[in-house]
């Protein structure tokens, strides 16, 4: 999901750092987010979120073409990492509001034990314990261009259906999430 603090603090010199995990997905350290991400990434904390509007509409998005990894792809409403000490929920808020522009309310796990590896087609691996929730806005979204080059809001069971009649048009992570929302039931 290698999602990057805004241009502007990295310029500013602040550098997001991830929590590295151990197999049993607890803390072992830290890395610097710029480092971590490449064919041999190690196991880190993230989060991914989907984001509903008061009519139920999924919030989905397009990845920037300067985007690491996936670039220019199609995915849930936004990921993120935690840094070292913070909150999950915390830094979903964070990363929405940086990322998306907007805040978000009724933020709830949806499957706290979500984990997965992929490889996108530069190489880059993703390879994260990465716990999903649920959330609400009744904002527009304004995101910042280096993160986002498009957004949508989008009916949810139309995106469930499209996610698993072609899962290969979104990311890895909103294709396997989305599947498993759906079988269990998970509703805005």
């Amino acid at each position: 999901m290698g999602t990057a603090r805004s241009t502007g603090e990295e310029a500013a010199g602040a550098q997001e750092l991830v929590v590295l995990l151990d197999e049993e997905h607890r803390p072992v350290g830290s890395a610097a987010k710029s480092t971590v991400h490449h064919g041999s990434t190690p196991l880190h904390l993230a989060f991914s979120c989907y984001v509903f509007d008061p009519e139920g509409r999924l919030l989905v998005t397009r990845r920037a073409l300067a985007k690491q990894a996936w670039p220019g792809v199609w995915t849930n409403s936004c990921c993120g990492h935690p840094g070292p000490g913070e909150a999950v929920e915390e830094a979903l808020v964070r990363r929405v509001r940086e990322e998306l522009g907007i805040g978000v309310r009724d933020v709830r796990a949806a499957l706290p034990d979500y984990a997965y590896r992929a490889v996108d087609a530069g190489g880059t691996v993703e390879n994260e314990f990465c716990p999903v929730y649920l959330a609400t806005t009744t904002e527009r979204p304004s995101p910042d261009p280096a993160e986002v080059m498009e957004w949508r809001w989008v009916d949810w069971a139309g995106f469930c259906a499209a996610a698993a009649r072609a899962p290969w048009a979104i990311s890895p992570w909103a294709a396997e999430q989305t599947a498993r929302l759906a079988a269990e039931g998970v509703r805005p």
